[in-house]
Formats: structure tokens, sequence, C-alpha cells
């Protein structure tokens, strides 16, 4: 059985994220620790009981999200689960797939991707800017709606999650604009996202010139496990190659409908989703019917993933 492991990024947290697994594995709470630690915060304390507002900040969520995946990714080790082919995180779920393959140590990635939401959350001041999820046009349709929504602003097409959804990112007025345009265009639907910043977008420049500067200082290793990176849905192994796809994210789309097509190409049947929410396990159904996607998140979830496992002699 060719086995796929992901990871999820912002939007997927929740309060109360992962309590079940916490019950029974101690190495979730001790995972948080760490991060808690490097933080010096309580962070399973904010994850359990809020404010949600808190959470939603981009230099919580990032972190925490982190630690989430990490947390879920131990349990899995820890229990025998077989060993995937390849990796992918979305977008700050790269970073996730960084730690789990042995690239990047956890307390670094902890320390780095606290300061990415921070220096994200500093380049566009609260209410400039924004993104939204447009369903039901084609990705050629959506950039095209962007270069007329534009004007002297920014608004792009920055993450392609799934066929026939796009999520755009820029400045407010400019991502109301390409709403507008899109609904009239026939969209089937038009969400805005309750997000703090608009990631992955031009307007991040300025934040991934200063994130730059922070990676000279973090060590990279050759990944144990392939990880296809979102900016070119591209396998990378060379340390030094790593800071600068990291950089490039941060302004660049995130290519995850590629991203999946190129796992089944590769003969991947099984894509196993680390971590809170289930988001990918979604979209990774609507890019590949005949792809087996399970989201590992608590406990039942857990035995079924280990038992497809054992099913299959994995």
């Amino acid at each position: 059985m060719s086995i796929a492991a992901v990871f999820p990024g912002q939007g997927s947290q929740s309060i109360g994220m992962l309590a079940v697994l916490s019950d029974k594995y101690s190495l979730v709470r001790d995972t948080f620790q760490e991060a808690s630690d490097c933080l010096g915060m309580d962070l399973w304390a904010l994850v359990q009981n809020g404010p949600e507002e808190e959470l939603g900040r981009t230099a919580i969520t990032q972190p925490a999200m982190l630690a989430a995946g990490v947390a879920v990714w131990r349990v899995w080790e820890e229990e025998g689960g077989c060993r995937p082919e390849v990796m992918a995180g979305h977008s700050l779920g790269e970073y996730t797939a960084l730690v789990c393959a042995g690239a990047l140590e956890f307390a670094d990635a902890v320390r780095i991707v606290a300061e990415r939401g921070r220096l994200m959350q500093s380049a566009v001041p609260a209410g400039t800017g924004s993104m939204a999820a447009v369903l039901g046009l084609t990705d050629e349709q959506v950039i095209a709606l962007c270069s007329r929504a534009a004007g002297n602003q920014v608004v792009e097409a920055v993450n392609f999650n799934a066929p026939g959804q796009v999520v755009v990112a820029g400045h407010a007025e400019a991502v109301d604009r390409l709403m507008a345009l899109a609904s009239e265009g026939g969209a089937k639907r038009v969400i805005s996202l309750s997000v703090s910043v608009p990631s992955h977008c031009a307007l991040m420049k300025p934040a991934a010139e200063s994130f730059a500067e922070v990676l000279k200082s973090t060590t990279f290793n050759s990944p144990r496990i392939p990880i296809v990176h979102n900016v070119d849905a591209t396998q990378h192994a060379a340390p030094a190659e790593l800071p600068e796809l990291l950089v490039r994210q941060l302004y660049n789309p995130v290519h995850w409908v590629e991203t999946i097509e190129g796992f089944a190409d590769e003969g991947i049947r099984v894509v196993f989703e680390f971590g809170p929410g289930k988001v990918l396990s979604g979209l990774n159904k609507r890019i590949d019917r005949s792809l087996k996607v399970l989201c590992v998140e608590d406990t039942k979830t857990l035995d079924a993933a280990l038992e497809l496992c054992e099913e299959y002699g994995a």
C-alpha cells in the first residue's frame, strides 16, 4: 500500500482540539509543553480553554497547529503506524512535515513559526487585508477576475485547494471587488474568510524579507521522508534549498491540487491527514476520488488508520 502523510495549516484549529487523544496519550501534552517552553506561555491551556480570539491570532495559531500535527505524528510513531512514502503540508503544515520528516528540530520550528506569524501580522495593518474562497469557477477564471479587480491594489489567487475551489488574498477593498465580480461571473459561492492576515500574496513580501534573516540561524537537514513543497509541488532534498522555499512560500500560492495529483500519479493510494479538522481530507477527496483519505485526530480515527495499515500489511 502506497501511503502519503499530510498536515493541515491555519483554519483547522479549534478550542479543545486533541483533548480526546491527550486523555490516552501523554505524548500530546508533552509535545505542547515543549512548545510552551519555547514560547514562554501555556499553549495547551489556551488551546483547550481559549479565548478563541487569542487562538485565532496568527502568531499563536501557527505554533498551536504545528504542535498539534507533531503530537499526532508522534502518537502514530509510538503506535507503530506505517511509514509514508511521501509527505506534504498545507501552508503552515509544511513546517509540520519538515519536523516529522526530520528536516527541522521541533523547538526550532516552534520558534520560527511564531516569528513567521508575528512578521505576517505586522506586515499588513489590521483590517487592511483579507481573504476569500471562490467556489465553482476555474483557476483561470479566478486569476482573470483578480486582474480585473486589482486596480492599483493587490488581489491574487493564493490557494489552489481543489477543482473549483480557489482562495484569494490581498487588500480588503480589492478582495471585495473580486468577490462581487466572482458572484456576477457565475461562482456558486463566494465566502469571506475569517483570517487576520492575507497570506501567500505580494503583501507578504516585506515579511518574507525579514523572515529570510530569521532562517539564516536555523539548521535544516535532509528529510528522511520526501516532502512535496507548496511553491512548486516538487520534492527538494537538499537542506540548503529549504529556507528559500519557505521564504517564497510566504508570498506565493499553495499548489495543493498539483500536490495531490502528483501523489496519485506516483502511485499513492492512501493519504493520512495528521492533525485536527479534516479540512485536507475533504479537499483530497475532491481532487482525486480514487484516493482513500483518513484524518487522524482522536483515538477512533487513530485506530481506524492503524487497522488499515494492518489490513494492507504496511
